[in-house]
């Protein structure tokens, strides 16, 4: 079963019917696989691919805008006449824009349940695309980001990605912790590259700042759920295991506002169960 590919379809097939429903201006990305891309309309007041509440938060908060222009990872993958001026976040698969749809909601610094998802009584004001300023070997820190950050959470955020990335090892060894934090033998690796880096990654960010990491990601992704046990399972320290955590789609839906609940139902089929609590339940493996 390739779950990747068949919640690409579901989202596909779920952003296809909101764009008709809403009347929404959109294109499709090229090859066998065509990506929904949408684009802001309404003089730039509104855009295809988001909320318009969290869409308009993100416009008066110069921080949150600039995360706007990160540039599509894969213009040779689209339209010519749309390609260069494409933005990652106009995709309907992408996770980041899926997060700034929840975070930036106007309303969900209130939503106490999903404060305790993160292990909160309250949410700090989300920050995006930070720098992990992990540390490497010769002092100097790595030039990688976090997906997001809450207070002293870091967040990685994961949605129809096919993984989290293999890397050679002779890169991942360049960590300055990486020997102290995991037991390198029992990671899931080849003959030449670690599997899962962005997790190894995260957890050497998380060890180095003393902070908390949590993976976001879908129920119907077990695949990537296998992967972070993997990588948990070989983390050295108790300590640093008990930071480190995964929290669903499904599970903030559950703790979000009525508006923004229907929004994740509607545009991506994130859904809770019939009692209103979560499909699974987060916390670590």
């Amino acid at each position: 079963m390739n779950w990747a590919d068949a919640l690409r379809r579901e989202i596909r097939k779920c952003a296809e019917e909101y764009a008709e429903q809403h009347e929404l201006s959109r294109y499709h990305s090229l090859g066998r696989s065509p990506t929904v891309m949408f684009e802001a309309y309404a003089g730039g007041t509104l855009h295809g691919n988001f909320l318009a509440g969290s869409y308009k938060a993100i416009l008066d908060y110069p921080p949150w805008r600039a995360r706007l222009l990160k540039p599509h990872q894969r213009p040779d993958a689209l339209p010519a006449r749309t390609g260069r001026e494409a933005m990652e976040l106009d995709s309907s698969n992408s996770s980041d824009a899926l997060l700034m749809n929840i975070f930036c909601y106007p309303a969900i610094t209130r939503s106490v349940s999903l404060a305790q998802l993160f292990g909160r009584r309250t949410l700090p004001s989300p920050e995006f695309g930070v720098p992990g300023c992990v540390p490497l070997k010769g002092g100097e820190p790595d030039a990688t980001e976090i997906d997001m950050r809450l207070g002293k959470s870091f967040v990685e955020a994961k949605l129809t990605e096919a993984n989290f990335t293999a890397k050679m090892k002779a890169h991942v060894e360049t960590y300055r912790d990486f020997d102290r934090v995991f037991d390198s033998a029992t990671l899931p690796q080849s003959d030449e590259e670690y599997s899962d880096y962005q997790l190894i990654r995260n957890v050497l960010a998380a060890s180095a700042h003393e902070a908390e990491f949590y993976l976001i990601c879908d129920a119907r992704r077990p695949d990537l759920l296998r992967s972070w046990w993997e990588v948990m399972r070989s983390i050295k320290s108790p300590a640093l295991r008990s930071r480190c955590h995964f929290v669903l789609w499904q599970e903030i839906a559950a703790s979000a506002p009525e508006e923004l609940r229907e929004f994740l139902l509607e545009k991506y089929r994130i859904a809770t169960d019939t009692r209103g609590s979560a499909v699974s339940n987060a916390g670590r493996l």
